[in-house]
C-alpha cells in the first residue's frame, strides 16, 4: 500500500474558482476540449494492453460489430478481484454468457444469467474457474497515511476564494485524483468512485464480496452509495455506446424476463490476449499535469462563450478523466 506514497502529487487537484474580475471581462477561455486537444505528448500516460479488458457483444441487428473495451483499476486497489478478472478471461470464462441486466439510469450487468437472476429461468450456473480468491470487504479501500503538505478541501461557497488542493468533502468523503483516476477519500483511506462508465463485481448480501464473474458497468448518474460497499475494478473508455442504449429490462432491478432480449457476449479478452495487429491502444491524460489542472478549472468554471455563469466547482464525476485512442505500435 505504501508504494502510492511515493508517487508525487498523488491526491492534489487544484480547481480555481474564477475571479469576480473575470466575470465581467470579455476574454475568452478555452474550452476544456480545447485544453486537452493542446495538450503535449508528454502530458499523456499509456495503457498497457495488459490492463485492458475487450468485451466483443454479437454484432447489432444491421451486423455492425460491438466491441466495449474497459482499463483495469491500477495497484493498489481492488487487485484481489482484479486478479480473478485476469484468470477469468485467461479460462474464457465469459464466452458464450450475455448481458442480462439493463437498470435505467443505473447499471447494466452481463455474466453467466443463472447467476443470482430468478427471473432468467436459468437453473444451473456455469461453472468458475479454479484458483479465484475470496477478497475481504477490507479490500473495498485502500488504507494510507497521509501525504505531507497536503490539503484536501476548497471553498467553492465563494466564487473569488482562492485556489485550494482538493475538493470540498461530501457526504461520500473527499473527492480527489490520483493515478489517473477520480477517488475519495477519509479517515486515512482511498477508494475508487462509481462515475459514469466505471466497472464493478456483482455481489450478493455481505460478507459476499463477488468473484469478479458477474461486472456491471454505471449507465447513469453516478451512484456513489455505492462507494466502499461494491468493488470498481475499472472503467469503460470506448464503447459504451454498446452498453447505455440497450432495451431496459422488465424484471426486478432490470433483468431481463425474455431471454431473447439477452445480448449474447463473443468473447471476453485481455489486450495483450487479443489476437490482432495492431493491438487496441489509449492513452490517458496525467492527472498530475498542470494541463490536467488547467482542464479541470475549465470543466469546474465554464467561461468559454456558451456560458453565463461559471459554477465555481464541481462534482467529481463531472471531470472525467480524458482518454484517447492512439495507433498500435
Amino acid at each position: 500500500m505504501n508504494k502510492l506514497l511515493s508517487i508525487a502529487s498523488l491526491a492534489a487537484l487544484a480547481v480555481s474558482a474564477p475571479a469576480l474580475a473575470q466575470e465581467t471581462e470579455k476574454t475568452e477561455f478555452p474550452s476544456p476540449n480545447a485544453i486537452v486537444d493542446a495538450a503535449p505528448a508528454s502530458d499523456w500516460v499509456k495503457m498497457a494492453p495488459s490492463d485492458l479488458l475487450v468485451m466483443d457483444l454479437a454484432p447489432g441487428a444491421e451486423g455492425n460489430a460491438r466491441r466495449v473495451v474497459i482499463q483495469l483499476m491500477p495497484e493498489p486497489f481492488s487487485q484481489g478481484w482484479i486478479r480473478n478478472i485476469r484468470k477469468l478471461a485467461e479460462a474464457k470464462f465469459w464466452d458464450g454468457t450475455s448481458i442480462n441486466r439493463v437498470q435505467d439510469n443505473y447499471v447494466v450487468q452481463w455474466g453467466d444469467a443463472g447467476y443470482d437472476n430468478p427471473e432468467s429461468g436459468e437453473t444451473e450456473q456455469k461453472a468458475l474457474p479454479d484458483g479465484l480468491e475470496t477478497v475481504p470487504e477490507s479490500e473495498y479501500l485502500s488504507k494510507l497515511t497521509p501525504i505531507d503538505g497536503e490539503s484536501s478541501n476548497i471553498d467553492n461557497s465563494d466564487p473569488a476564494s482562492d485556489a485550494k488542493e482538493g475538493y470540498r468533502d461530501d457526504a461520500y468523503g473527499t473527492a480527489l485524483f490520483g493515478l489517473g483516476w477520480p477517488l475519495g477519500s477519509g479517515n486515512n483511506s482511498l477508494w475508487p468512485i462509481h462515475c459514469y462508465g466505471a466497472v464493478g463485481v456483482g455481489r450478493n448480501y455481505s460478507p459476499d464480496t463477488g468473484s469478479g464473474a458477474e461486472l456491471y458497468t454505471v449507465i447513469g448518474h453516478a451512484p456513489r452509495h455505492l462507494d466502499r460497499n461494491i468493488a470498481v475494478v475499472g472503467r469503460i473508455i470506448e464503447g459504451i455506446e454498446y452498453l447505455s442504449s440497450l432495451p431496459r429490462g422488465k424484471g426486478q432491478l432490470g433483468f431481463y424476463e425474455d431471454a431473447s432480449k439477452r445480448v449474447p457476449i463473443s468473447s471476453i479478452r485481455l489486450g495483450d490476449a487479443l489476437d490482432e495487429d495492431p493491438a487496441p491502444a489509449f492513452e490517458y491524460l496525467n492527472t498530475e499535469s498542470k494541463v490536467f489542472a488547467k482542464y479541470a478549472d475549465a470543466r469546474a468554471n465554464r467561461r468559454d462563450p456558451f456560458f453565463i455563469k461559471p459554477a465555481g466547482g464541481a462534482d467529481i464525476c463531472n471531470i472525467p478523466v480524458p482518454v484517447r485512442r492512439v495507433s498500435g505500435e
